[in-house]
Order: C-alpha cells, then structure tokens, then sequence
C-alpha cells in the first residue's frame, strides 16, 4: 500500500507551506538508519500526530484513527528525542526566523532570560519534582532564555525548588560552547534579567565555568516602574517592562498547548524536549506565513 495514501486529512496539524520548509531540513537532522523494510506511513504522517498531541494534548492511545498508530507516532518522538532531533531542528529552525527578519542568523545582542513555575501532574515522576516556596507550585521550574523575536536560544527544566539563580547558571553551562564560539570582534551580547536574580552571583558562578565569559557578555536589570512613575503615567497594577514582555509572551505562547499547560513528563529532560516542540511548530508557522 502507497504510504501516500496515509496522509492524515482533517486532523492534519502541519500544512503544506510548513512541510515545505520542513522536509528539506530532516535528511540533514535526521540520524541515519538502518536500510530495513520501508515504513507504511509517510514522516510527515508522523510529525503530524506527534505535533496533534503536542496541541490537544491528549493520551497517545487516544490520536484520531486517520493518523498512524499511536504506537508508531510514539516510536519516531521516542526515536527523535533520545537523538536530539528536536533540539536540533529547534536550533536550525531559529537561524532561519533570524535570516526572514534581516537578523545575525546565530548571534544575538540581546537574550531575555526568566523562569515559570509548572504544576505537576500524577503522570510526573516524584524525582523531578520540588516546591518553589515564591510561587507556592509543587512542580518544575522552565527556564527560557529568548531573543527579540520570542524564541529560544537555550530552554532548560529544572525542579521548582532551584532557585532562578541556580537554574540560570546550570542552563548556560550547557550551552557554554555558543558563548565560547563567539567571534571576539562582535558586541557583547546582553542578558537581560528581572530582579529576581543576582548579578554577582551570576558572574562569580559563570567565570569559574568560562573564565573568559564576561567578554562575551553583559548583565542587565529589566527597568521596574516605581508606583510614583506608574501614576504619572495614568496607569495601575501591572505594567509591563521594557523588553521583559517578550519573554511573558513566549510563556504564553506555551500555554496554548495543552500539554505544556501543566508538566506531565516523567524526566526534565523529556519536559525541555516537549518545550523545543513547541516553539519548532511556531517557528515553522512564522516562516510559512505569507509575507
């Protein structure tokens, strides 16, 4: 039977201007695999389910008959995920939104760095769970750290009960090599913080990983209205900060997926995947709308 007539139809997540942009990109993320028996149903039917789950959040067991088993949708995310596909396309899909824009494709001079706490939910493992006593959450803390355009350089989960500071630290860690592969000749890049964070502490922390790390970058403290500034302006409450509402509006972004509307993962690790899901499907969608 033709794998093209599996394609899903009215459940179909991803259309054809995404797929267009997608399909070049995965024989070069992909990993290479072993020549077996051709699979009944196409990868774009595939990435379809995974992307539908993502959105409705439903069981795997539940997907709508017209895609693949759920089986074999989970197989490739399985696959995918242990191989850092998504990270990956997540990555690569970011240096083409930078180009669509006229942006450095990889480096920025401005990375918005915060945290949100999750809920857990019972499909949650105990071990990556902790209490975060500022936001009262029983769960995990997502750390992002985006540029202008809302979307991610690096995405790190850690337990709610690490603190801002802590997590920050263990996410540029591991993206240490983006700072050390920084050309010396460009500007130093900007990250921008709430006052949740504590700058000395930071770059103690950080210089003991990368001594040279801060002549490649700069903290900076969001700029915070004063109750007396907010009432000449006429306004009360909530007012959002210079720069600091692209960061609140990639949190938001999340949320309209319903499995990232609490965490449901077992791992951190299988949390950070499902987060870079996410923002490959937005991305894919900015770079398939009409300009």
């Amino acid at each position: 039977m033709l794998a093209a007539s599996h394609e899903p139809s009215a459940t179909r997540v991803s259309g054809d201007a995404e797929w267009a942009m997608l399909a070049p990109l995965l024989p070069q993320i992909l990993p290479q695999k072993k020549r077996t028996r051709p699979c009944a149903w196409t990868k774009r039917a595939s990435i379809d389910g995974i992307l539908y789950q993502l959105k409705n959040g439903c069981n795997w067991e539940d997907l709508p008959k017209d895609f693949p088993r759920y089986s074999t949708v989970y197989w490739h995310y399985k696959q995918w995920r242990a191989a850092g596909v998504i990270e990956a396309l997540m990555l690569t899909l970011h240096e083409k939104v930078r180009e669509q824009v006229k942006k450095k494709p990889k480096w920025t001079t401005l990375i918005i760095i915060d945290s949100q706490a999750v809920k857990h939910t019972c499909n949650a493992s105990v071990a990556s769970k902790g209490f975060c006593f500022y936001k009262a959450t029983n769960g995990i803390k997502r750390h992002l750290a985006v540029d202008t355009l809302g979307f991610p350089c690096f995405t790190h989960c850690t337990k709610a009960s690490l603190s801002d500071d802590a997590g920050l630290i263990e996410m540029l860690t591991l993206n240490i090599d983006y700072f050390k592969l920084k050309p010396v000749n460009l500007p130093k890049t900007t990250i921008l913080l709430d006052h949740g964070y504590h700058i000395d502490y930071l770059i103690e922390a950080l210089e003991q990983v990368y001594p040279q790390i801060m002549t490649k970058i700069r903290f900076e403290l969001a700029t915070k209205p004063s109750k007396q500034e907010k009432a000449a302006q006429g306004k009360a409450g909530f007012v959002p900060a210079v720069a600091r509402w692209v960061i609140e509006r990639s949190n938001a972004w999340m949320e309209r997926c319903k499995s990232l509307v609490k965490n449901f993962e077992r791992t951190l690790a299988h949390a950070t995947t499902k987060i870079n899901l996410c923002f490959v499907r937005l991305m894919l969608k900015r770079l398939a709308a009409p300009s």
